[in-house]
């Protein structure tokens, strides 16, 4: 179980997360032109505006996508917390991915909320002929969240194997 000072830490994770997330994105509302990309390393990093009703790279479910997203994330919030709950004093690595999940799913939980258009997206790149789906900081949270979380696991579960596999204490 995560102690006080690792409950405010994961809080105050998620906030600058949030706060960053929330700011750029009304910072893209307000200043950049809709669906037309403003370069920031020729045609590699552009700023472009965009609205996703769906979910990550598009998804979606028909013109319930919203609200489907927002149960979605809603649930996905609970889960996160459920885990935190659940999460062994001093696994910082844990800490730290469930709060970029949180956070990144709280981010564009709001969007939804607030703006039946969808999620903002403003961060757009191109690889050669390959165009990355646009996406904001809160996607960031969620990826790299999700990445160190599976990093965490594997950890847990490679030091579990060498527990299993050590020879039982001599009594």
């Amino acid at each position: 179980m995560v102690s006080a000072f690792e409950q405010r830490r994961f809080a105050g994770v998620v906030l600058v997360v949030l706060v960053f997330d929330l700011v750029t994105k009304f910072a893209a509302e307000a200043f950049l032109p809709r669906w037309v990309g403003v370069s920031i390393i020729g045609e590699f990093f552009q700023l472009r505006l965009v609205y996703n009703p769906g979910a990550a790279f598009g998804i979606g479910v028909g013109s319930y996508s919203r609200w489907v997203f927002m149960g979605l994330s809603l649930a996905a919030l609970v889960v996160l917390g459920s885990m935190l709950r659940g999460t062994r004093s001093g696994d910082w690595l844990r800490l730290h991915s469930l709060a970029l999940i949180f956070a990144g799913a709280a981010g564009n939980l709001i969007d939804r909320i607030r703006s039946a258009r969808g999620v903002v997206d403003f961060l757009d790149f191109t690889f050669g002929s390959y165009h990355f789906p646009t996406f904001n900081v809160a996607d960031m949270g969620v990826s790299c969240g999700a990445f160190l979380l599976a990093v965490s696991l594997w950890i847990e579960g490679r030091q579990q194997a060498v527990q299993e596999s050590a020879p039982p204490a001599a009594p």
